[in-house]
């Protein structure tokens, strides 16, 4: 028996005020191309029964392009006859019950069964069940399914645990309703051939438990996910369990640290790591280490995103070392903002050539900053 194991596609996320050729925000794109790698490969491999562990949208109310997208891809599998259970994730979960679930409108489609109803359900087939923990709100009730599940159970059949939570508060994400699955009812995991969960993005198996494991996201929402591949997990149920994770292909994402001793040192490192990294149409997030403050204002953000200059996106982080300023002791409200930049700035040149060269750019900066004010 073969399933497939995918999460956490957030559709309809958007980042960026980047746009495609078709007018679509290209993060957003991003997610819908790699959302359907994953179904051309479910119609190709056609598993007996696909499983998706939440947070299918990224909102609980997506844009009607998020789901015209969905139903579509969905519907290549319902033509195929292909079985598919989809449990509801705290980002496609509304936060009041008054509010109609966006999974509601998947029951529209044959062989597709959404699980959103804040409570446990188990999904029955001839031999084998899955047993659905959605996101629930509600702690209580949360707990409460968790129990419901475990007097659920058959022995003559295989079973299959659906949960979109925390295991462990290694796999934490720190979001707003975050589950913490409860460690003394993990025992129950033992009763089931595969654990299936959602929320972490990083494919991987969790702790002692042999047969648990993530499946990740389809796509990167944030750059510290820059290094992580991002695809599906084919499970095989024989004699043995055996979980294969097989990527797709994204767009690059690079994150690149310099920690460097001059101007010239670090623009040499960004424009060496250009040639050697895979740029085109990438993402990337660039930390400068341990700068000076003369540094950085000798260090523009356009110069650094000129050594890219094929990538999608670049971000810039700054990160000062620590210095103890004389200047920093002053009253600020004794000068002028200016004036006392200006003190700062001449304690930490090292000649009077720097000084007044960084002075002039200084002088500069804030004659544009209140010009922008006068004019606002």
């Amino acid at each position: 028996m073969t399933i497939i194991h995918f999460s956490d596609t957030h559709l309809g996320f958007n980042d960026l005020e980047i746009v495609n050729d078709a007018g679509v925000n290209q993060r957003e794109a991003d997610f819908y191309d790699a959302f359907t790698q994953v179904i051309d490969a479910i119609v190709e491999i056609k598993p007996d029964y696909v499983i998706h562990t939440g947070d299918l949208f990224h909102r609980p109310h997506p844009s009607n392009r998020a789901i015209s997208f969905c139903l579509s891809q969905l519907k290549r599998l319902s033509v195929a006859h292909i079985e598919t259970v989809i449990i509801a994730g705290n980002h496609s979960t509304p936060r009041t019950r008054s509010a109609s679930p966006i999974l509601a409108a998947l029951r529209t489609l044959d062989h597709i069964h959404p699980v959103f109803e804040e409570a446990y359900e188990k999904v029955i087939f001839e031999t084998i069940n899955f047993h659905c923990i959605p996101h629930i709100n509600d702690e209580e009730a949360n707990f409460a399914a968790i129990e419901h599940c475990e007097t659920s159970v058959e022995a003559d059949k295989r079973n299959i645990m659906l949960l979109h939570c925390s295991v462990g508060a290694q796999f934490m994400m720190e979001e707003y309703g975050e589950r913490v699955y409860p460690k003394e009812k993990e025992p129950l995991f033992e009763q089931m051939d595969y654990v299936a969960l959602g929320h972490w993005h990083s494919f991987g198996s969790v702790g002692k438990h042999p047969n648990v494991y993530y499946a990740g996201s389809t796509e990167r929402t944030s750059s510290g996910d820059a290094r992580n591949e991002k695809g599906y997990a084919l499970i095989t149920l024989g004699e043995t369990l055996d979980v294969a994770f097989h990527p797709i292909t994204l767009r690059p994402s690079h994150r690149i640290r310099v920690d460097a001793q001059t101007s010239e040192d670090i623009f040499d490192e960004l424009r060496s790591l250009g040639s050697s990294l895979e740029i085109e149409g990438a993402l990337l997030s660039i930390t400068l280490e341990n700068l000076s403050a003369t540094q950085s204002i000798d260090i523009a953000n356009h110069d650094i995103e000129g050594c890219f200059p094929t990538a999608l996106n670049v971000q810039i982080q700054r990160k000062f070392r620590h210095s103890v300023s004389s200047a920093a002791t002053e009253s600020v409200n004794a000068a002028s903002l200016q004036e006392y930049f200006g003190a700062f700035l001449e304690e930490q040149s090292t000649t009077a050539e720097e000084y007044t060269r960084l002075g002039s750019k200084v002088a500069t900066l804030f004659a544009r900053y209140d010009e922008v004010t006068r004019d606002a």
